[in-house]
């Protein structure tokens, strides 16, 4: 519909055809304003009431944005000899006459109006927000008014005869079959609009676990996805790695300490496979180690956002580090360390045994 025109359109929807125009109901309103402000004017053009009527906005049939009064469309309709009768009224109401058997239905909520009309032998809303007619069958009829009037429409049952139509004439013949209701004008594009918005993460998550149509991810949401499954597996690589140099710190210190001690006690005496005081060694100098790879990770991870060049000139060492160093040395000098303590824990085993 144009404008607000919801009154032309609701008028020209009921008679079938393009019988009233703007300027024509703009005629009748402002006849209506004249006769309500003669009637005013009966009580003396100095009164209170009149000038109050005055300083009311031009017209109380009709605005700028194209809203016409129930006055307006009643002595429109007259023309044609139709008269409007509110259908909860309770003269009408008295009258006990089934909804059905009448012919057609004017409604309003605040400024919009809308026809609801029967043509051949069926009902069909004709809302000017609709796209085209929507099918109300005789059951729902009856239905489809109650909760109008529950939502706080006026309705009125247009009473008189109205003139012919080829749509009635044509409709008398035939029935008509609604397969899927109208849309409301604009709703297509609402949706087109919701479609084209970007989505969020929950809803790639599930479109990931759950895809609409069946044919896949889209390419994004499989780029994403690959992504995040790359940086998991990095993650859990990098836990296995220091599990292993765990292991193999822990190992090596536990064989050298053994080796130490084997030499240090008589060849008569037994020696323990273990003891409390070496696990609490052991423990705590793990400990102490694992604390300075991380303090070193730290320290690398803030030199290379502030010298991104760094790296390049870094340089591995191969050589054993010295004890006092543990706190400054990095995941392959550490793990190479563990290769050579665990060496020189079998040097000495063996050399423990050719002294036997």
């Amino acid at each position: 519909q144009e404008g607000s025109l919801c009154a032309q359109h609701c008028l020209n929807n009921l008679l079938q055809g393009e019988y009233f125009s703007p300027v024509e109901l703009s005629s009748i309103a402002q006849q209506l304003d004249e006769e309500e402000r003669m009637r005013m004017a009966e009580g003396g053009v100095s009164s209170e009431e009149y000038r109050t009527f005055l300083q009311q906005q031009p017209s109380v049939n009709m605005d700028d944005s194209g809203f016409f009064s129930i006055q307006v469309i009643s002595n429109a309709l007259k023309v044609w000899g139709l008269e409007l009768i509110l259908f909860n009224s309770p003269e009408y109401q008295r009258l006990g006459i089934d909804p059905i058997n009448e012919k057609s239905f004017i409604c309003n909520y605040k400024e919009h109006w809308f026809t609801v009309r029967k043509l051949g032998k069926q009902w069909f809303n004709l809302n000017s927000l609709l796209m085209g007619p929507e099918l109300i069958s005789d059951t729902y009829l009856a239905l489809f008014l109650a909760q109008l009037q529950q939502e706080g429409y006026s309705i009125f049952v247009v009473k008189g005869d109205l003139p012919d139509c080829e749509a009635d004439q044509l409709l008398q013949m035939i029935r008509v079959q609604q397969m899927q209701r109208p849309k409301l004008i604009g709703e297509e594009a609402a949706q087109s609009r919701d479609q084209r918005l970007p989505r969020s993460d929950v809803d790639q998550a599930i479109d990931v676990n759950h895809p609409f149509d069946g044919t896949g991810m889209l390419d994004e949401d499989e780029e994403n996805f690959q992504r995040a499954l790359a940086l998991s597996r990095q993650e859990i690589d990098m836990e296995d790695e220091e599990a292993d140099l765990r292991r193999a710190i822990q190992l090596s210190m536990q064989g050298s300490r053994r080796s130490e001690l084997s030499g240090s006690l008589p060849q008569n005496v037994p020696q323990p496979s273990h003891s409390s005081q070496t696990d609490s060694l052991s423990s705590e100098e793990l400990r102490r180690r694992r604390q300075a790879y991380f303090e070193k990770q730290q320290q690398q991870l803030q030199q290379q956002d502030q010298t991104p060049n760094l790296q390049d000139k870094a340089t591995l060492s191969s050589s054993t580090p010295e004890p006092g160093s543990g706190g400054d040395m990095s995941e392959e000098d550490m793990l190479q360390a563990a290769m050579n303590m665990s060496l020189e824990s079998v040097r000495n085993h063996l050399n423990s045994e050719e002294e036997k």
